[in-house]
């Protein structure tokens, strides 16, 4: 797991807001994430509000930035990023569990969690862009973006 400090530009720092490429490759959205750990530690009343605003359960916020050779979520911890190369990803998709239903997600399969399994810190839930009125995220497009882009070749590697 790489971890950078942030100065309040780049990746976590003032940008467009929402999905969309910028410079060199980058595809950007804003998200609210959680580890599994995180969701399993909420209580009861923490789900009902979830009902209201998903921020409940996603206490962290920033933009996910992918890059040619990473993936990064901004604002991850205080003041840090959450830098994950293609090999500390094992898994990505979107689907609800025990942990976020669709109860909480929303009726609709628009409202289905990224799911990224990782090697530096466990489970990590998204929702990317979602609006809440609408219940919808961009999370099947940045699905198949990420799984796209772990089968694709690392720059500088040779096959």
């Amino acid at each position: 797991m790489n971890t950078e400090r942030t100065s309040g530009t780049g990746p976590s720092g003032p940008g467009p807001s929402g999905a969309g490429t910028s410079g060199a490759g980058q595809t950007r959205g804003d998200y609210v994430g959680a580890t599994a750990a995180e969701l399993r530690a909420k209580t009861g009343a923490d789900r009902i509000s979830a009902g209201i605003s998903q921020k409940v359960l996603f206490q962290r916020r920033g933009i996910i930035t992918l890059d040619q050779d990473r993936l990064v979520l901004g604002g991850w911890g205080e003041g840090t990023d959450l830098s994950l190369r293609r090999a500390e990803i094992t898994k990505v998709e979107t689907r609800f569990t025990e942990l976020y239903g669709r109860f909480i997600g929303g009726l609709l399969n628009a409202g289905k969690p990224l799911i990224l399994d990782t090697t530096t810190v466990g489970e990590i839930y998204l929702l990317i862009d979602r609006k809440e009125f609408m219940e919808t995220t961009r999370d099947r497009q940045w699905e198949r973006q990420i799984t796209a882009w772990l089968t694709t070749p690392a720059p500088n590697s040779r096959a």
